[in-house]
């Protein structure tokens, strides 16, 4: 067994090596095809995209909902495939590809002890938001360890290249995100993904119940901080990315946390509404149901 998991790291590992050799244009035109396969065949992907499309945009067509579900997977696949590339390019190198620079960037020189909260989706290149930020300054993140050995070596030294910090998704994570917050320092948060037990509140998602972390709120509670969501929209054709912002209003720091669970939301929402195709349809974001309503699926 030992021997099988080491083989597949190595091969992980080429395959990881292999894509960041690639022309941007090639990468994404890989990552396409894989994603219109995850598609065209009878896969998990699929039918979970299929499903979340019909939840939230019940008033479109199915033609729209397949052109969208396609263009989605197609999204994905250039996610998988651009993070190792994005992951070994030199920080120069990224800078180039931002059609402009992030407006987020102004707030470089915030008062003293104030921190940044960046809120980002599972839409676009997420990842180079992530690392596009870490170069205006000390930022700490949540970070999920990858079951695979040679994907999580990779992930963390990459994001530390640009100067990002990995709070383990733990109480000791936790820990480093307040300490990061006291020192004025940027934060990223993933608002969409869902939370574990007693972490979270159902709140409003495209007009369905889902349940939704307060971690943001939690680490807002008493203080002014400036909370900006952002879609790190990836262009055609390898010409490079664009962001989307918008600044988070005071509701996202409600002491209510189902209030400001809301208030989150609807911010991802309405980056999500801005380009539907590039956001991650392919996973349960309505499990678990309230109490009481049907399962989705």
């Amino acid at each position: 067994m030992a021997h099988r998991r080491h083989l597949r790291d190595r091969v992980i590992g080429a395959s990881l090596r292999l894509l960041t050799g690639l022309p941007l244009r090639v990468n994404h035109a890989l990552g396409a095809a894989l994603g219109w396969l995850a598609w065209a065949l009878p896969t998990r992907s699929a039918r979970l995209t299929r499903i979340n499309l019909r939840l939230c945009f019940p008033d479109k067509d199915p033609a729209w909902h397949r052109r969208v579900g396609r263009r989605s997977l197609m999204a994905m696949g250039q996610a998988l495939t651009e993070s190792p590339w994005l992951w070994a390019a030199d920080p120069r190198v990224l800078e180039r590809l931002v059609e402009a620079p992030p407006g987020f960037a102004r707030l470089r020189e915030r008062p003293s002890g104030h921190a940044l909260f960046l809120v980002t989706p599972h839409q676009g290149s997420w990842e180079l938001g992530g690392l596009s930020a870490a170069m205006l300054g000390p930022m700490t993140v949540l970070y999920s360890p990858f079951k695979t050995a040679e994907i999580d070596r990779w992930v963390r030294e990459a994001r530390a290249s640009t100067g990002a910090t990995l709070a383990p998704a733990d109480r000791r994570g936790l820990r480093l995100l307040q300490q990061a917050r006291d020192r004025g320092e940027i934060l990223g948060i993933l608002p969409d993904q869902s939370p574990r037990g007693a972490s979270g509140v159902f709140a409003p998602f495209f007009g369905r119940q889902a349940l939704t972390m307060t971690l943001l709120p939690r680490l807002l509670r008493g203080r002014d901080d400036p909370v900006v969501f952002v879609f790190v929209e990836r262009l055609s054709r390898g010409r490079g990315y664009r962001f989307h912002e918008i600044e988070g209003d005071r509701a996202v720091a409600d002491p209510d946390v189902t209030r400001a669970a809301a208030a989150i939301n609807r911010h991802v929402e309405t980056l999500v509404r801005r380009c539907p195709e590039q956001y991650n349809w392919a996973y349960k974001r309505f499990h678990p149901a309230p109490p009481g309503m049907p399962a989705r699926y």
